[in-house]
């Protein structure tokens, strides 16, 4: 497996600092380029729209959306500190390939779709600073594909330094814009207090959790983590998942600071007015000067929404490389994959806007935002499942305490997602003038995307229900075999794979070999991840086989054998001949299920495959 962003990757080291100020600075940085995705383009409409309608009183919502945020990105850290592995990486190993493409899919879909709001963004503030035309504001957004090479070919810290800069004239923005707007300080409390005022109300609500926790950067956090080098040892990981956290509660509550600040502004301006209807960034910009006042405000409105959108665009494109590499295992050079990342997203826009004109955005927005919704819960739901599974964080495991609250926020973002992507098919069902075309095509796919997401939910807790009852196996093993004066057989390999194939295996191979022969335990691990990866791979299937065959090495040194184990990786009539003919064995001792005709067919042959590739002689025995 590839090293996530290679060219970066542990590329700023942590250690030697002198001081702990100094140390906790040099984990600063991945969290920032994470919040900015939290205050992008596709987030501006949502706050603007509950500001406008509801005043102040979903503030609770923003807030509450971002600690959902923080506890996801803390887990997605959480992977990529202690396995090194980013999250698309980690569901390359666990997943078959067929749901590996799927997921990758549909994680490019995300990337594309959160991108589309990002250009149209940042196009959005080009036409109103400059009256460049949306379509020519597009076309210049393909230009911030050079930037991000020229960043990243400068080293990651300036990268960081660039974002955070853009993430400060945001900042700077909204706080002029709070001093012009003059909030109704008592208002903003009430409104982190939890109320619903209309079932509108609701709807919003989900719009903002919905357009809040972003898909791509689970799969960013994860990678970006891994550009800092440190010690690691126990102590060392401790500390990177301590300093990881800080960072991620600064910039995320930064994030929180912004879209507060959106929805306050339209509050203190629209709604206090009654203009509730202001959903449209252009409408936005037009109003805010003749309302406040002042000239100043739509002019840092603009210049907030550019560097909103110019920041998200490239922390966009770097989590499109990390899907394609994590996924697909595609590396090709750099500035090619971000050209193609971009067009991805342009060419759409471009489509669109020519067809219908530039009053169709706000719509493109939001369809932005519902493509989203539907991806949300395949890069939560691993990410819960990876952080929960003790082999692979290898005692950096999150506590029951975490994976429950993590189960109810995944839980609240997919059920609010689900009923966002509901009510659009249901509206493009009712609105329709062909409606059969939607039923044939839209609603199978949203069938097929709710069976996928069942499945992802389902598998771990399976897999591991299968490598529990297998733990018990070793302990049924009863030695019956038949003792006889002469062994004529000193080294003896015995094939086992856990089933009940092994106890007559096993007694077959002491019959012909005794207490003065040596034996070696031989097990193949097959999962997708140990066939890609071979001995490299670091999975839960792979830390159990290992468990289970020492356990049976345990149980036979006890009664006296002289044992000994290899594991073997990937397919077992390619893996057990490599093992055999590289050792000093004289028998290969096999047992067999007893598949005949249409299982041979459906279960596949080892036995048959394997006899002609080793160079001892196999004895099999039949269960």
């Amino acid at each position: 497996m590839g090293k996530s962003l290679e060219e970066v990757h542990e590329s700023i080291t942590t250690q030697g600092k002198t001081t702990k100020f100094r140390k906790i600075l040099a984990f600063f940085g991945p969290a920032y380029l994470i919040s900015v995705g939290y205050m992008d383009p596709g987030n501006w409409a949502t706050d603007l729209a509950g500001g406008s309608q509801f005043g102040y009183s979903l503030l609770w919502v923003l807030l509450m959306s971002n600690l959902m945020a923080l506890l996801l990105q803390s887990l997605s850290a959480r992977l990529g500190i202690v396995t090194q592995r980013d999250l698309a990486q980690a569901s390359r190993e666990t997943y078959s390939p067929f749901i590996n493409y799927m997921l990758y899919f549909l994680a490019e879909i995300a990337i594309a779709a959160c991108d589309l709001a990002e250009v149209l963004g940042m196009a959005i503030g080009l036409n109103l600073l400059f009256d460049i035309s949306l379509i020519q504001g597009v076309m210049i957004t393909v230009l911030d594909t050079f930037l991000l090479l020229f960043l990243i070919n400068k080293g990651m810290r300036k990268m960081e330094a660039f974002i955070i800069a853009l993430v400060a004239i945001i900042g700077f923005s909204f706080v002029f814009e709070m001093i012009f707007a003059q909030p109704e300080m008592g208002k903003v409390l009430t409104g982190l207090i939890p109320t619903l005022p209309s079932q509108a109300a609701l709807y919003i609500a989900i719009g903002i959790i919905g357009a809040t926790v972003m898909p791509h950067n689970l799969y960013l956090h994860s990678s970006l983590v891994q550009t800092r080098k440190f010690d690691r040892s126990k102590a060392g990981i401790k500390q990177a998942l301590k300093y990881n956290l800080i960072d991620s509660t600064i910039a995320l509550n930064l994030a929180f600071f912004v879209n507060a600040a959106i929805l306050i502004l339209a509050a203190a301006t629209f709604y206090k007015a009654g203009l509730f209807q202001v959903a449209e960034i252009q409408d936005a910009y037009k109003l805010l000067s003749p309302m406040l006042g002042n000239k100043w405000a739509p002019i840092l409105f603009a210049v907030a929404l550019i560097a909103a959108g110019q920041s998200s665009t490239i922390t966009g494109t770097l989590a499109g490389q990390i899907i394609m590499e994590g996924y697909l295992n595609l590396r090709i050079q750099p500035w090619v994959r971000r050209i193609i990342t971009r067009l991805i997203a342009i060419v759409p826009a471009v489509i669109v806007i020519s067809v219908f004109g530039e009053g169709v955005t706000g719509k493109m927005l939001i369809f932005s935002q519902v493509i989203l919704s539907l991806q949300l819960g395949f890069a939560i739901i691993p990410l819960i499942h990876f952080v929960s599974d003790k082999s692979k964080m290898r005692g950096f495991e999150i506590s029951k305490l975490t994976q429950i609250a993590s189960w109810i926020v995944a839980l609240i973002i997919v059920s609010l997602n689900a009923k966002l992507v509901f009510d659009e098919i249901n509206g493009w069902l009712q609105t329709s003038d062909n409606p059969i075309v939607l039923w044939l095509t839209v609603v199978p796919l949203a069938f097929g995307f709710l069976i996928l997401l069942l499945y992802i939910v389902l598998r771990p807790f399976i897999t591991k229900a299968n490598h529990e009852i297998a733990s018990h196996l070793p302990h049924n093993f009863e030695l019956n075999f038949n003792k006889v004066a002469t062994y004529n057989k000193k080294n003896i390999a015995i094939s086992v794979d856990f089933s009940d194939a092994d106890q007559i295996a096993i007694n077959s191979a002491f019959e012909l070999g005794g207490k003065e022969a040596n034996y070696t335990l031989i097990h193949v691990v097959e999962t997708i991840g140990a066939i890609f990866y071979g001995e490299n791979i670091e999975d839960h299937e792979t830390t159990i086989d290992e468990k289970l065959l020492l356990e049976y090495k345990e149980i036979l040194t006890e009664k006296g054998f002289t044992i000994a184990t290899q594991l073997g990786f990937g397919k077992p009539n390619k893996a057990i001949p490599k093992i055999v003919n590289e050792g000093n064995f004289d028998i290969l001792v096999m047992g067999t299920h007893g598949h005949t005709g249409f299982k041979d067919i459906l279960f596949g042959t080892t036995v048959d495959k394997l006899r002609h590739k080793i160079s001892i002689p196999l004895f099999i025995v039949k269960n």
